[in-house]
């Protein structure tokens, strides 16, 4: 379908009805809905594999791993919580609200909000904000990536065949559709994506005074520091897991490793090995392995490799018709090379070395860059490493780990400042996606006159009395 700007004011408008009608509050309407997504994705698993492996080359394994079954986990944990989420709080209105007891605060839906989602990972950064925001009593107008063709088509497929437009519409298209989408006056804008297009869909925002939610990658790209004290193969066999999984091309991806050099040989041995074990010498000759979503996305990464050609100590090497670039070690890298910089969101992977000793110059240059989404730190020293965690700033990450942070039931997937606004997950999506509203119950019994003129003379020293003992 060609979209015009008159047919996505249109879809909003009919949302906006439907909205007001009042149908999508009550929790039992939102229950349903959501058991219709959740249905919908295990009758359709096969269709997202199959679009899955067309767009990024995903394997059945890798794409249920990564894209189907966290979606299904998602939304179940929110069919679990929502009754409770959703109750209103109560709370003492407090002396000076005296003759009232009792003030509540309700969840209230934004109204008709828009989901702009990437291509990495299409089918759970799809669903799970629009999961979030179906169960805060919101409509939804999801536009999905042009990037992940295949993937739009079978959203497109599975959600026009449960939901009508006006409660949950579809719009593919390029960044010219985008444009139309942020145009309009939205209640609630989650966009998913890099820095610099969220500066674009925040100004867009801004004319309608709309709140956004944003989860980015961060502009400077996620640190990964590995100690002397490190245990090297379990570092490494993790690392090379994560730099396989989607090609690189993950919002949470190790972007380069800082290592210490009294261990860096050691280290670029076990991550070589663990490279060649879990995908083979020739990973881009391996159907298993993800490719990079476009000719454009190839083209980059291989010139930046062609760039480093003189440091690649591993990989560096790719097959253009398959768009597949092997997992490629850059070594060594200066903490304050172009390189790591900026966000790679390929299968490059850059090594920067320090003296052990001087890990607090590292930490000062991830401190001054723009923060991260994700920090990861391998050691044995976990006293210290609780201290840097608590005390960065940065999305979330892990100790001795990478990326199954965000896999945790109950906590918040977010970032900060260029890596992003707000969380969700779980509860925390449907906090995202409502804003809470405080109702005072009063009283037409026992009112005092403590807050009325006159504030001056007998009176007035009463009250400065009362006040001051209220008010505390």
């Amino acid at each position: 379908m060609a979209y015009t700007q008159e047919t996505v004011h249109d879809i909003v408008n009919a949302q906006r009805e439907f909205f007001l009608s009042g149908k999508t509050l009550s929790i039992e309407w939102r229950t349903k809905q959501l058991k219709r997504l959740l249905g919908a994705v295990l009758d359709n698993e096969e269709m997202l594999k199959k679009a899955l492996y067309e767009d990024l080359g995903k394997s059945p394994v890798e794409a249920y791993l990564c894209d189907i079954g966290p979606t299904i986990v998602e939304v179940d944990e929110i069919l679990q919580g929502l009754r409770k989420w959703a109750r209103p709080e109560l709370h003492f209105s407090g002396l000076m609200c005296f003759p009232s007891a009792c003030t509540r605060v309700y969840k209230m839906p934004y109204g008709v909000t828009l989901v702009i989602s990437p291509f990495n990972f299409p089918v759970l950064l799809t669903l799970g904000p629009l999961a979030a925001s179906i169960s805060a009593g919101n409509t939804v107008v999801v536009k999905a990536s042009s990037k992940s063709a295949a993937c739009t088509r079978a959203l497109k497929t599975l959600l026009e065949g449960i939901f009508p437009p006006e409660y949950v519409a579809v719009i593919d298209g390029g960044h010219d559709v985008a444009d139309m989408c942020l145009a309009e006056r939205f209640d609630k804008v989650f966009y998913t994506g890099s820095p610099a297009v969220a500066k674009h869909v925040m100004e867009m925002a801004s004319h309608n005074l709309t709140p956004v939610a944003l989860e980015l990658g961060g502009e400077t790209g996620n640190w990964c520091i590995v100690r002397k004290d490190a245990d090297l193969k379990d570092a490494a066999r993790k690392i090379a897991f994560f730099k396989l999984c989607n090609a690189g091309q993950i919002c949470i991806n190790v972007n380069q490793v800082a290592v210490a050099e009294e261990v860096a040989d050691a280290f670029l041995g076990e991550l070589k090995s663990e490279f060649e074990r879990q995908i083979g010498k020739e990973a881009h000759l391996n159907p298993e392995y993800p490719k990079l979503i476009t000719k454009a996305a190839y083209k980059k990464c291989e010139r930046t490799a062609d760039a480093y050609r003189d440091r690649i100590v591993f990989g560096g090497v790719g097959d253009k018709k398959s768009r597949r670039f092997t997992p490629t070690v850059i070594y060594p890298v200066d903490v304050n090379e172009d390189i790591v910089q900026h966000e790679l969101f390929s299968p490059l992977l850059p090594v920067v070395p320090y003296k052990d000793d001087d890990i607090s110059r590292i930490l000062d240059v991830i401190a001054r860059r723009e923060h991260p989404l994700a920090l990861y730190v391998f050691t044995s020293d976990t006293k210290w490493a609780k201290q840097v965690m608590s005390t960065l700033q940065y999305g979330g990450g892990c100790i001795n780990e990478v990326c199954i942070h965000m896999m945790v039931k109950g906590v918040p997937f977010n970032g900060t400042g260029h890596s992003g606004i707000g969380a969700y997950h779980g509860e925390w999506g449907f906090r995202e996606f409502t804003h809470p509203s405080t109702v005072l119950t009063g009283s037409t019994h026992f009112n005092l006159p403590l807050r009325e003129h006159p504030y001056s003379g007998k009176a007035g020293s009463v009250k400065m009395m009362l006040l001051k003992l209220f008010e505390r």
